[in-house]
């Protein structure tokens, strides 16, 4: 069968609700009837959510696909600076539970369609009366629209209970907001034929339900006293990786300054041995400039201005009946010979660090703090005064082939029990 809708349908509705997320940036979002997470896992890139939750009464499908939830090894290399936990539940939507009160979006993406008419009745009660969010988008199939489906006779999935037209879903709609304080905007995907929209409208309609009052908006003497029940089964929860995790920020740290610091003492020790030369590639050939040239070019930048204050580090980092051996390199004073096992030394200053690498400024917040984070770590050697980074002067370093201009970045960048479960087992969707 020739797919009838681009994208498909089940990825326009996904699509409907990252749109929302990316206007409104919910913190915590909860997707009912998640089934085999397949919303999840495209609203888990979408950072400015906190707390990503799924509810399915069918744990095994849930099971089934949750571990594609974890973390990748990109969120432990690029850990953001927001935090996000994902919990799953086996549990039903007729059913109140604790842990889902205070969302900011409820999602039911067709979901209400599998439930019998009086379990419409208890899932309007637990979303809209007890769980109270700010936001619901719920999606269902609009029958109006069944005619226009080829191939199609009765419901579009067996489990389906029924099917409402746009004005059996209006009805449904507006009597949830008279009565739990929301107002509805009417929407779809699936766009019928030219010339047919207005006649059938979309192939799934879709209800955006807000608070009165937004997040203010909610009836405080239902909030007191509400029901502090907890039937659901927590089948998995994960915590990605955070900067606001200290452990994490000082690792992350760490690795940029050492990074940045080997970066400045290569292209510093290229200078002064006259090996560096800036080559631009222009209509396919080379130019290469003249040293004076690169010189000139490189007092516009404050990096280049801070690797010329490494020359101007008399001392630092070295004992002071050393100063006079080299404005920059110990050789065999004891604090070198603790820092750097005899070999000699260049001695980066964190200000130069802080200036000529963003992320380590906005990783540490201050100069001192900076001090402060690199003061006890292990990999990090640290001038006697505090002030400066030492990194080993090894004359291989000047073999490695590598474009010392490319100050490239070290990786570091800146979301009977009826099925309850969503459109994925969807038996003409499955076809189209």
């Amino acid at each position: 069968m020739a797919q009838m809708f681009t994208p498909p349908l089940h990825r326009q509705r996904h699509q409907f609700v990252i749109d929302f997320v990316k206007r409104n940036k919910p913190k915590k979002v909860v997707d009912l009837g998640c089934s085999e997470c397949s919303l999840l896992k495209k609203l888990r890139f979408h950072r400015e959510i906190d707390l990503l939750v799924g509810v399915d009464i069918d744990g095994t499908k849930v099971k089934k696909k949750m571990h594609g939830l974890a973390p990748i090894s990109t969120d432990y290399l690029q850990p953001s600076y927001n935090q996000l936990r994902i919990e799953l539940y086996q549990g039903s939507v007729t059913q109140k539970d604790a842990c889902l009160r205070g969302f900011d979006l409820v999602t039911s993406i067709e979901l209400i369609e599998h439930l019998t008419l009086a379990d419409v009745e208890r899932f309007s009660e637990v979303v809209f009366g007890y769980m109270t969010p700010v936001a619901v988008i719920v999606s269902t199939p609009n029958s109006e629209f069944n005619p226009l489906l080829p191939g199609l006779a009765g419901f579009r999935h067996r489990d389906h209970k029924f099917e409402w037209t746009r004005a059996e879903f209006r009805s449904w709609a507006l009597k949830v907001c008279l009565e739990f304080g929301y107002e509805v905007e009417f929407t779809g995907v699936g766009q019928a034929p030219s010339g047919q929209q207005e006649r059938v409208g979309f192939c799934s309609q879709i209800g955006v339900f807000r608070r009165l009052g937004g997040r203010d908006g909610c009836n405080m003497l239902l909030c007191d006293d509400a029901e502090d029940v907890s039937p659901y089964v927590l089948l998995y929860s994960v915590n990605y990786p955070s900067l606001r995790d200290h452990n994490i920020l000082r690792r992350v740290l760490v690795s940029e300054v050492l990074f940045w610091a080997e970066k400045l003492k290569r292209r510093w020790m290229e200078e002064k041995t006259g090996a560096h030369r800036l080559c631009q590639t222009e209509g396919g050939g080379e130019e290469c400039l003249s040293e004076r040239h690169v010189e000139m070019k490189e007092k516009q930048t404050v990096c280049e201005a801070g690797m010329r204050n490494l020359v101007e580090q008399r001392g630092k980092g070295v004992s002071e009946d050393q100063e006079e051996e080299d404005e920059v390199f110990g050789t065999n004073g004891q604090r070198q010979e603790d820092c750097c096992t005899l070999h000699r030394c260049v001695s980066v200053p964190l200000d130069v660090l802080w200036s000529c690498c963003p992320k380590v400024s906005s990783l540490s917040g201050s100069l001192s703090n900076l001090r402060r984070l690199l003061m006890d770590d292990p990999e990090v050697k640290l001038s006697q005064d505090g002030t400066a980074v030492l990194v080993n002067y090894q004359e291989q370093d000047l073999e490695e082939k590598e474009d010392p201009d490319e100050l490239e970045d070290s990786g570091y960048a800146e979301a009977g029990q009826c099925s309850h479960t969503t459109e994925q087992g969807e038996d003409w969707e499955a076809n189209v």
